[in-house]
């Protein structure tokens, strides 16, 4: 009969070095992060010369947790901790897509709606810095006041 281990989840974990530990917080996240664009893209499907809504969403709801995150993460908790891996770069980093964008707009455009394509593009990136500008205001009232 084989021993039972009787190591707990904190002993094994101390035993991985850093380094592996944080690449795992990135898979994890990534999965995850993946796994939820894709549930947004099969929910809000895509037709020609239609707005993206699912890319454009999800990219504006990463820019957002991103820049929230990052500025409560780094304002608010040790640098010790993988949140900013897991969430950060594995979970925001899987779930926005900036290829997605660069085809559909290039789509758009090659299907017959420049200006469509022309807006797309432009309110992407507007509207994702306006998300990540206002999250972190908000992350920073809530620290400051």
């Amino acid at each position: 009969m084989a021993a039972r281990s009787t190591r707990t989840l904190p002993a094994v974990i101390a035993g991985i070095s850093t380094a592996r530990l944080r690449v795992v917080a990135i898979l994890t996240g990534g999965a995850v992060g993946a796994l939820a664009r894709a549930g947004v893209a099969e929910a809000v499907p895509h037709t020609p010369g239609a707005w993206p809504w699912a890319t454009f969403s999800v990219n504006l709801l990463g820019a957002l947790v991103l820049a929230w995150l990052t500025t409560r993460l780094a304002e608010m908790v040790a640098p010790t901790r993988y949140w900013r891996f897991l969430l950060g770069t594995g979970f925001c980093g899987a779930f926005t897509t900036f290829s997605t964008f660069q085809v559909e707009t290039i789509r758009l455009a090659r299907d017959g709606y420049p200006a469509l394509a022309a807006a797309y593009g432009a309110a992407s990136i507007a509207c994702g810095m306006a998300v990540a500008v206002a999250a972190t205001i908000v992350a920073r009232r809530r620290r400051y006041g």
